[in-house]
């Protein structure tokens, strides 16, 4: 029996006749994530998309596993192919479910007919179908309304597929249709969420991380190696730029007043990440922050980041609370990476007393303070490393 698997398409179906190029990108984005597993030939029809194995070992669950992460997929099932023929589908139906039906109670059948020549009507289909399925599986029943399977008729042009439950997908729009742009990586909770969340609108992920050795370790390194492993798996692969920090923070501590300390590193932190996101071709920065959440995430402290930015900050997080950001990071499954007790450079020279509601004006002074900052600024720039990740 042949097997494939049926990819259903979210927001694409609104792209008019831009959706070929978007419903392009997303297959090349399955064609990637599957390219360790074997060859696979995909098919576009109808809002729908089949990949098809070329090897019959393929591993499908594991196929099944990584095209659910693919952004852009609305919903995803493995189905039987067969015959536009009723005595095969019905034949195919029990022979491809019954072992998924015989472990339910309840179930109900769906028709779907594009090919309006086939004798039957959709109601029609659903009750020879119904009817063969309740004859040949011992203790099924029938519930329409809320049943534990659903078993999908589909009639096509050239062929018919049969398919149970459908898996949800990771939604969103395919990576890579957005456009590039450039996510400032810590090792807390909240950017790696970030990243995600705009991968999910389409965006590919440019990655810089900030460090600060000796006062950061390699293990906080390798740690944001670990987050961003966990967002390739939706985002494709990433770029990260890791630049030495130390020499501006330390700086930082030793020319301006504490109560800066904090705003001050995030100015050149925009400033370094800006120049970097340019190089690279990306539009905008993302960062983590929530509003409030800590003191340089304030109105008046992000007002005095963002005056540095050369071009647009995302903050997909900015009216989240902990939990919601959370709850996110479990999904995704980063959260238990995020937690590890690794201090990153954002938690170095923390000031006991930081100012929240800075202004502009006082942020320049502070940062004027560092006669000799674009001579930092460029060793920082040029002391980036990059890692490709994924």
């Amino acid at each position: 029996m042949k097997e494939i698997i049926l990819i259903k398409n979210g927001e694409l179906a609104l792209k008019g006749l831009n959706r070929g190029t978007f419903e392009d990108m997303m297959i090349k984005n399955m064609r990637h994530r599957l390219s360790s597993l074997g060859n696979f030939t995909f098919t576009k029809s109808q809002s729908t998309i089949t990949v098809t194995p070329e090897d019959e070992s393929v591993d499908r669950d594991e196929a099944v596993r990584r095209l659910s992460k693919v952004f852009g997929i609305a919903a995803l099932s493995r189905a039987a192919v067969c015959e536009k023929d009723i005595d095969v589908i019905r034949n195919t139906a029990v022979e491809y479910l019954g072992d998924a039906l015989s472990a339910v109670r309840t179930f109900k059948v769906e028709a779907k007919r594009s090919d309006k020549k086939f004798p039957l009507t959709s109601p029609q289909i659903c009750e020879e179908v119904g009817g063969w399925l309740l004859a040949h599986v011992p203790g099924l029943r029938v519930d329409v309304h809320n049943p534990d399977i659903t078993v999908t008729v589909e009639v096509r042009d050239k062929q018919a597929f049969i398919r149970g439950n459908q898996l949800h997908g990771a939604g969103g729009m395919p990576v890579g249709s957005g456009g590039n742009a450039c996510l400032l990586i810590s090792g807390g909770i909240d950017s790696p969420v970030a990243g995600w969340m705009m991968a999910k609108r389409g965006v590919r992920l440019t990655g810089v991380h900030f460090a600060s050795p000796p006062y950061t370790s390699e293990l906080a390194e390798r740690k944001v190696h670990e987050l961003l492993e966990k967002v390739t798996e939706y985002a494709g692969r990433i770029r990260l730029f890791t630049v030495e920090f130390t020499e501006i923070q330390e700086a930082i501590r030793d020319n301006c007043p504490e109560e800066m300390f904090t705003i001050t590193m995030r100015r050149f932190m925009m400033k370094i990440a800006s120049a970097i996101a340019i190089r690279e071709n990306c539009g905008a920065l993302i960062t983590g922050e929530s509003l409030g959440q800590v003191a340089s995430q304030t109105l008046h402290a992000l007002g005095c980041t963002d005056e540095c930015a050369s071009i647009p900050v995302f903050r997909p997080c900015i009216g989240m609370d902990k939990n919601e950001i959370v709850e996110i990071s479990r999904k995704i499954d980063t959260f238990e990476i995020s937690i590890r007790p690794y201090e990153d450079c954002c938690t170095v020279f923390t000031p006991k007393h930081p100012r929240t509601r800075a202004t502009v004006d006082m942020a320049r002074q502070a940062e004027e303070m560092i006669e000799n900052r674009e001579e930092l600024m460029q060793r920082a720039i040029d002391s980036a490393v990059l890692k490709i990740i994924g």
